[in-house]
């Protein structure tokens, strides 16, 4: 019943991922003939079984656990995805995010300890200083202010991957911004920018990005769609929709 891990783009992975948790809900009716057997036997004060080393209970425990974590990876992967579409961080930094957690998280448990996150967060290059068993760590107890505040002694993967998206979209603040940075690839008059100036100024990954989802620009006077022009100011505008411009 162990959950498998999922390759491919954020929706290949969802639907790999869902498909498998449908399969682990469908075993829970062997896991209830499991424990009505386990109940029969009681009832005949057979309490030992030779011939496996499992109970029903632990059956039982096990199927829950990992019920659960189809659903944590479920609502993981679509936070992913809408944060990818939102904020436009590549599917490789989200994935490189995870696939560093899963390094840490040798049990499988899908959580680490503030330890491990430490190592975790070295190895994706933050800089933390090295410190002995016991020394205060004012840097590392900011960002457990935000992934543990109760100081619970470990971090999930949903906590560990929301933090690193907001560190990592945190100099994004407002759709001025990033109308600011539009204009500064293109012409500073122009409420479009052009296909070529998106390659020209931006890594191949981004101006990708950029361009399959920044729509095409409509001449508000002629209604006639301009070639290769790109409508940045209507996409900034749906990534903030809350701003006023």
């Amino acid at each position: 019943m162990a959950m498998i891990e999922a390759s491919g783009t954020l929706e290949d992975q969802l639907e790999i991922i869902k498909k498998r948790a449908a399969m682990v809900k469908s075993d829970r009716k062997d896991i209830k003939k499991i424990e009505e057997l386990g109940q029969l036997l009681q009832g005949q004060l057979i309490l030992d079984n030779k011939y496996t080393e499992h109970s029903t209970v632990s059956l039982a425990q096990e199927w829950d656990q990992t019920d659960q974590l189809g659903m944590r990876m479920q609502h993981n992967l679509e936070e992913q995805i809408q944060v990818r579409n939102r904020c436009g961080l590549s599917e490789d930094t989200l994935k490189e995010f995870a696939v560093m957690f899963r390094h840490y998280d040798k049990q499988k448990y899908g959580r680490i300890t503030h330890s491990e996150l430490k190592s975790c967060l070295r190895a994706l290059g933050i800089d933390l200083p090295l410190t002995v068993e016991g020394q205060s760590d004012p840097e590392f107890d900011v960002i457990l202010d935000v992934v543990d505040p109760n100081r619970r002694g470990s971090v999930t993967l949903q906590e560990y991957m929301t933090y690193m998206i907001s560190r990592e979209t945190t100099n994004v603040n407002s759709s001025k911004e990033i109308e600011n940075a539009f204009r500064s690839i293109g012409a500073p008059d122009r409420p479009y920018v052009l296909r070529e100036e998106v390659y020209q100024n931006l890594t191949k990954e981004l101006a990708e990005y950029c361009i399959s989802r920044i729509g095409p620009y409509i001449d508000p006077n002629t209604g006639v769609e301009i070639p290769g022009a790109l409508d940045y100011l209507a996409f900034t505008r749906n990534l903030f929709p809350k701003q006023n411009h």
